[in-house]
């Protein structure tokens, strides 16, 4: 499987909202919206922060 850059802005815009615009749960772990002020899991308070951009593995040669 090749993956391919995306270059169509209304596209990126669409893939950065459906998968990297969460919070993830610094206790349990569990995403959420990006809204959130507590975990839908563990219901802590406080303990929410964004879901980090994945990154592009170095090129091995």
């Amino acid at each position: 499987m090749v993956l391919t850059p995306i270059n169509d802005p209304v596209k990126l815009k669409i893939v950065y909202d459906r998968v990297l615009n969460k919070t993830v749960c610094r206790r349990c772990g569990a995403l959420n919206p990006p809204g959130a002020t507590k975990c839908r899991r563990c219901h802590s308070v406080g303990t929410l922060r964004p879901k980090k951009a994945v990154r592009t593995a170095a090129k091995t040669s």
